[in-house]
This record gives C-alpha cells, structure tokens and sequence, in this order.
C-alpha cells in the first residue's frame, strides 16, 4: 500500500506491520472496529450481538453475531495475527448452534445487545427498516446460516477447509486485515480473499442452480425469483439509457438494489409505503455526514426539479437518508406494480434517478473528501 504525496507528485510505501506489535487485541481492537463498521466486509450487515454465549449447554461464546440484508444469520469470528488450526470448526460449531435460532429468539438477543449498548431502541422497529420490510413479512434465518472470518494471516489447514466447504454449498467468507503504518500515522487494509470477489458470484450462481428450495414456501421462491428479474430488467434499462449506475451490482432477490458512493449508497427501493429512490447514509450515528451534505439543502432542492426531496435525519438510529418517492397509487394505480406493471415502475425509477444523481453526487463526494 502506498499513500499519495500531492506536493511531491510521488507515491510513498507504507510498512506492513503486525497487529501484536502495534499492541492491538482481538476482542478490543479489530472487534470493535468491525462491529461499528461493518460495511467494511463489503455489504451491509446489521450487528446483532457481541460476545454472544446463548448456547445451550457450552461455555463457547462467538465474536459478532449479524443479519445481512436477506435476514440471514451471519456469524463472524475476528483473529489477529494468524488463525490458528482450529477457527473453521470453531465457527461450525456455532453456525450448527444458531441454525434453531427462531425470529422471536433473534430479536431477543438483539434488544438485549441493544440496551446493553444503553441503546433505547427497538429490536423489530431496527430490523425492519435494515431489511425494509413490513412486520407480516418478518421471517429471519430461513435460509442457510453465513460464516465470515477476519484475519492477517490464514494457515493453509484453514484455507484448505474453507475452499472445500465452498465447494459443498457452506456459505463461507475470508477477509485478510492488514494493518499498515507510516511514522505515527496508521492504516488498516480489509480485503476478501476467500472467494476472490470477482468469481464470488458465478459459484453463488453456479451452486444455487444445483440446489432444490428446501425450506421456502413457494410464495417467497416465487417473490424472489421476480426481484431478481425485475431488478435485472432495471439494469438493462438503465444501460439502454447510458446510465452506469449498476453495471457492477448483482441482481438480488432483496427489495432494493444499490451502489456504494464514499460512505454511502445511492439505491432504488420498493418500500413498504411506494417506490423511492435514495441516498443512504449508514454508519452515520452522530449525523456527521447527513448535516454536513444538509447545509447544501437549498442548493440541491433548486436545481431538482422533480419535487421536494426528503431528508430524514433518523435521530437515535445509525443511518440517515436522502430521498425522493412517490406512492405506488401515483405511478400505476396498484400496489404491486412492480409485478403486475415493471415497466412502468423501471421507467420511472430511470426517469427519476438520473436528475436525483447528477444533482447530489457532487455535494456528496464534496462531503466525503472534506470528514475523510
């Protein structure tokens, strides 16, 4: 890694260093790091639990506990400097113990992590809006159970098992956290290596053709399937009109889809209420992000012509969000729309979206580079 010297037109390498050294702990450092950042693990994840022990009978206790976006469980198991021989059994272990994991219990070991944050949350009313749903749509850890791990260095007895657990349909992820320093100044690099990102998808892919729905019921195959195709005809649509947006994103069967911009995502979503399309700030607890883009309000609402955005400063959550939507009764006159009538919903997000962009992504970039 090289950090970019502008005066001096140069690059300047920084040392690669070893969290040991640099006096850093697993449970205190790297945990911590992880549990109020977790979208450095390359998606959005909702930490659920820390040091969770709720296991029948043991004294095990795993290191994060999550939900992605699709409601399933995600456990993560952080080590330092080098994995050890035993991590991925270690981590079977306590995915085979969150497997019976039922909603009611989930919510129950987060609104315990909540208010022992001192948090006053609500676990549902948190969980809801991460994964953008209604309560009678609420179903958690339906599908199988995720395994992710964070490391500096993996023996070859870990990579060894976890590539052939890939190939037997285990979902299973490695990250390799490299600390780099420079003088005083010190950096962390989080990168996955375990599947590389870019054959990531086609074995997902290739895997899901091979396995028979288990557990769905056919209403939810059936919802998934068409979030896939409509998102995927979104894209074509988008590309048709020369609009980049998410020529690098995966059609997937969630009720959004969504491009990382700095600290946050631009995204279209089908919400509970209508269709809207956005600008999503997470990890932004102190609302530093949402403030600083809200002194240009003014300046982005009059030069959007399309009508008033809504800002939502969301006090007392982790996330804020920049909006502009309409209600599914406006553009198609019925609900479900987006099954019954996609090209009438995909035209109005590619319609909507391109001024919604071209008038915020400046400010936001501008925004990035000033708190970075």
């Amino acid at each position: 890694m090289y950090r970019i010297n502008r005066e001096q037109n140069n690059i300047i390498k920084l040392e690669e260093r070893k969290f040991s050294e640099l006096q850093f702990r697993e449970r205190e450092n790297l945990q911590e790091w992880i549990a109020k950042n977790p979208e450095i693990l390359g998606e959005e994840l909702l930490i659920i639990q820390k040091e969770f022990d709720g296991f029948n009978d043991t004294q095990e206790r795993l290191d994060l506990l999550a939900l992605d976006k699709s409601g399933n469980v995600v456990v993560i198991e952080n080590k330092l400097d080098d994995t050890g021989r035993h991590v991925v059994w270690q981590a079977l272990k306590y995915v085979s113990y969150c497997s019976t994991l039922s909603t009611t219990q989930i919510l129950k070991i987060y609104q315990e992590y909540l208010d022992g944050q001192s948090l006053e949350e609500d676990a549902k009313d948190n969980v809801l809006e991460f994964l953008d749903i209604d309560e009678d749509g609420l179903l958690l850890n339906r599908n199988d159970q995720r395994i992710i791990f964070v490391a500096n260095n993996y023996r070859k007895e870990v990579t060894s098992t976890v590539l052939w657990l890939l190939q037997h349909s285990v979902q299973i992820q490695c990250f390799r956290a490299i600390p780099f320093g420079k003088g005083e100044e010190l950096f962390l690099q989080i990168e996955q290596i375990i599947p590389l990102p870019e054959t990531k998808e086609f074995m997902i892919d290739a895997m899901e053709k091979e396995l028979e729905e288990k557990t769905k019921s056919k209403k939810v195959a059936q919802t998934e399937t068409q979030l896939v195709e409509f998102w995927n005809k979104l894209k074509s649509e988008l590309r048709n009109r020369k609009m980049d947006l998410l020529d690098n994103v995966n059609a997937k069967p969630y009720f959004n889809i969504s491009t990382l911009k700095g600290r946050g995502s631009f995204g279209f979503c089908i919400g509970r209420n209508g269709y809207r399309v956005e600008l999503y700030i997470g990890q932004d607890e102190d609302k530093v992000f949402f403030d600083a883009m809200r002194k240009y309000k003014l300046k982005i609402q009059n030069e959007f012509k399309l009508g008033d955005m809504v800002w939502e400063r969301l006090d007392g959550k982790k996330a804020a969000r920049i909006k502009f939507e309409r209600s599914a009764l406006d553009i198609t006159g019925d609900v479900d729309g987006w099954r019954k009538n996609p090209e009438a919903i995909i035209n109005w997000y590619c319609d909507v979206m391109k001024p919604f962009y071209d008038v915020l992504l400046p400010y936001w970039m501008k925004v990035n580079n000033e708190i970075d």
